[in-house]
């Protein structure tokens, strides 16, 4: 099963098939050949020159690793990870051989056995050093993972949703017997997901059951000043989300924004396929600036944090308010992921 524990961010090998690792290859690649150009230069201006020429050769096998890493990169994060890097080592100074010989085939090289010899030594120390890059920030991220473990099992669930659902619970024991036992269940059920480790990718069905459970007593406290309107369109059930990654902003949007309201109001929950990406959308009304209270803050930074371990820059999440032509106003939050299947 995928989880943050073999993201890109947390993994000592890194996923060459996440866009954030391959934007990072390039920009390092190409800073290394700078570097070379500077030292084979025997001036700022041939610097230039010498920069495009190694750029003519360089930038053609970077894109050649990269395609051949993103196609092997399930093989790569399963292997032993000393043996996972000097295949991509060995990739790269293989690959870099390949290429020079084809150059001095076509009689655009003639350095000889001397030049093959230099282009597979370029190849694999720019490889050694991009891996160790990707090393470090993998044991720079560990405490940021820690971190988001620790909030994720502690901090969401407050204790007064606790003790409001048990008394709503005890209010219906002797007049509906029978719903107050679900709602215990639910409640059990809610505290036993929140056990899990909330580094493993579960399936959007398990998010969204989740979810309705969890407003389900909020609606039990609240009554007809909760409504919810789930709008599911074209989305895999097997799609693998984060855990507790709605949770959060559904608590926020109760008790910031349809509970301070005499009327209540509808929490819009929105899910959609657009192209490769899962999109997430979750509006609710609010009676003031919601962007003051410091309870939206931390659960938006804390979701975004996380999306950031599993997927790096593959995902996105924007939060506003916006202004309704009532006079009113509503905060809404859009969250976009890969659209990835869950492996077993």
């Amino acid at each position: 099963m995928r989880s943050i524990k073999h993201s890109s961010a947390g993994h000592p090998v890194p996923d060459f098939r996440n866009v954030g690792v391959m934007l990072r290859t390039l920009l390092g690649v190409n800073a290394l050949a700078v570097a070379a150009a500077f030292v084979r230069a025997s001036g700022f201006g041939d610097a230039a020159t010498q920069f495009l020429s190694l750029s003519a050769w360089v930038q053609p096998l970077l894109l050649l690793n990269l395609l051949v890493l993103a196609a092997a990169a399930p093989l790569l994060l399963s292997w032993p990870v000393a043996f996972a890097r000097g295949s991509v080592i060995g990739l790269a100074a293989l690959s870099s051989v390949f290429l020079a010989d084809c150059w001095r085939f076509l009689g655009l090289d003639g350095s000889g056995d001397t030049g093959l010899l230099r282009a597979a030594m370029f190849g694999g120390l720019a490889a050694g050093i991009m891996l160790a890059y990707f090393a470090l920030r993998a044991r720079a991220f560990s405490p940021a993972i820690a971190e988001a473990r620790l909030l994720a099992l502690t901090a969401r669930i407050r204790p007064h949703f606790l003790f409001n659902s048990l008394n709503a619970v005890l209010g219906l024991i002797r007049s509906e017997p029978r719903r107050a036992e679900t709602a215990l269940e639910e409640l059990a059920e809610l505290f036993r997901v929140l056990m899990r480790d909330p580094r493993e990718l579960l399936p959007l069905a398990d998010e969204i059951a989740f979810c309705r459970q969890y407003l389900d007593l909020e609606k039990l406290r609240l009554g007809e000043r909760l409504r919810i309107d789930w709008d599911v369109r074209d989305v895999p059930a097997d799609v693998a989300v984060p855990p507790l990654m709605l949770q959060p902003l559904l608590e926020n949007a109760v008790y910031h924004g349809i509970e301070p309201l005499a009327e209540g109001g509808t929490l819009q929950l929105r899910f959609a396929r657009e192209g490769d990406s899962l999109l997430i959308e979750l509006t609710n009304p609010c009676a003031a600036a919601p962007q003051g209270s410091g309870g939206h803050h931390m659960a938006i930074a804390n979701i975004r944090e996380r999306l950031d371990l599993f997927y790096d820059l593959e995902a996105r999440l924007d939060a506003r308010q916006e202004a309704l032509p009532d006079g009113g106003c509503q905060f809404c939050v859009r969250i976009a992921i890969p659209l990835r299947r869950r492996q077993p």
